[in-house]
């Protein structure tokens, strides 16, 4: 009765680690914050045997010492007595509950807790065999479906930064700021394949204790990227909105300011982050999301999110307006056409589906969270690539104008050859 007892937590905690390889693309996971709490738990406990057995034992005094079984920690009691504890505080993996679990210290130690956890605490999550397998499967799945994704948009951002970079005439402002944001989905989308191969590779380390200074590097370039990828997009929506404001006519003077916020806004966050995790919370791999110094991330990131989204309403209230002005042209109303066509379709890419979910805890709703954010954010680099270059009029345009003089080049070398032949 009084030997080590190992709960069925065991069974709920390997389906939550399956997950672990696919809720990388967050960066954080509820599922390191359960493995820590955990451990964090396990510490104190410790801590707390190692002092007792410092302390002077009493004479004829019996009891049962403390003893950590794996979940809770239970104090020392003298034989005959009790003690409870409550359910562990992690309510996406332990149901609500005001159950008490009761442990008697009897002359042949601690007796089973009573009722046993899985009945007291109402797992959420099922440790049955058949879930576990199911689970794994669909989170392979998962991440299949977000490799393919920003495989897909690597290849379509990098052709696209070609497009733009080769043909002369589409050197410009307008075409230098997708550039730049083409450039932050490529640093997000291989950030996300540098993270998988330093901290996943190894399947025989445990991710959630880690703390090497590759996997620290790995997470600090992941979050510069997400930044800059949410600050570009903040910067797409201001140019926008700046075209309209100047009739079409765009300024050079600008740039240094859009690339001032796109990239350096998120250096100077991420350095503030940096430091602060070195000076007060340096432990792990600096991927959980549970104290406050995570804010430091994700306060400037609802911050972008919440001016593009107040930036979209304004541009859909100014072409509105333009569109059904007397005073405007055809010409301009057309253009004004396209440009509303453009912005309802880039909707999802002004981040306005994250306002949702940045309102809710980030452990409710995961599993829509992860279509979201692995399999349509995979690809979104993809969509961008397509909505700004390949289905742009003027590069389609300049694209068949160089494609016909090739062509026109082409055939003249062949006449000149075969010319040359004849004569001959």
């Amino acid at each position: 009765m009084g030997g080590p007892w190992q709960p069925p937590i065991t069974c709920t905690l390997l389906v939550l680690l399956l997950a672990l390889p696919v809720l990388q693309v967050r960066a954080t996971h509820p599922d390191c914050s359960i493995v820590l709490y955990f451990h964090e738990q396990e510490a104190e406990c410790l801590e707390m045997i190692r002092r007792e057995s410092q302390m002077p034992a009493h004479p004829g005094q019996r009891g049962c010492l403390t003893e950590w079984d794996g979940v809770s920690c239970w104090s020392a009691v003298p034989v005959g007595q009790s003690r409870a504890v409550a359910c562990p505080n992690i309510l996406h993996v332990f149901k609500k509950t005001e159950a008490l679990i009761w442990r008697n210290c009897t002359e042949s130690g601690w007796s089973f807790p009573s009722p046993p956890y899985y009945n007291a605490c109402e797992l959420e999550a099922i440790g049955s065999n058949n879930d576990t397998e199911a689970k794994k499967g669909y989170f392979v799945t998962m991440k299949v479906l977000y490799t393919c994704g920003y495989s897909t948009s690597l290849a379509a951002l990098l052709l696209a930064i070609g497009i733009f970079s080769c043909f002369r005439k589409l050197h410009c402002t307008r075409n230098s700021i997708h550039i730049h944001f083409f450039t932050s989905f490529i640093l997000r989308g291989a950030s996300v394949f540098i993270k998988d191969a330093i901290l996943f590779s190894d399947e025989s380390i445990d991710h959630c204790t880690m703390s090497t200074v590759n996997c620290k590097a790995a997470i600090t370039f992941f979050q510069y990227s997400v930044l800059a990828n949410f600050y570009w997009l903040l910067v797409e929506g201001m140019y926008l909105q700046t075209l309209l404001l100047l009739t079409f006519t765009s300024d050079k003077r600008y740039i240094c300011w859009y690339i001032l916020i796109g990239w350096g806004v998120p250096m100077l966050t991420v350095c503030v982050w940096v430091v602060t995790r070195l000076q007060y919370d340096n432990h792990g791999c600096w991927d959980d999301y549970t104290n406050l110094y995570w804010w430091i991330i994700k306060a400037p990131i609802l911050l972008a999110i919440f001016v593009n989204f107040l930036i979209f309403l304004n541009v859909t209230r100014m072409l509105a307006q333009k569109i059904w002005s007397p005073d405007i042209s055809k010409n301009y109303k057309h253009q004004y056409m396209r440009l509303t066509k453009s912005t309802l379709l880039l909707i999802p890419l002004f981040g306005v589906h994250y306002v949702v979910f940045a309102l809710f805890p980030e452990h409710i709703g995961v599993d829509v969270r992860l279509y979201f954010e692995l399999v349509f954010g995979s690809y979104q680099g993809f969509l961008v690539a397509l909505l700004y270059c390949f289905l742009n009029g003027e590069v389609q345009a300049e694209i068949r104008r160089n494609w016909g003089k090739w062509q026109s080049s082409m055939e003249s070398n062949v006449f000149n050859l075969a010319t040359q032949d004849f004569t001959a």
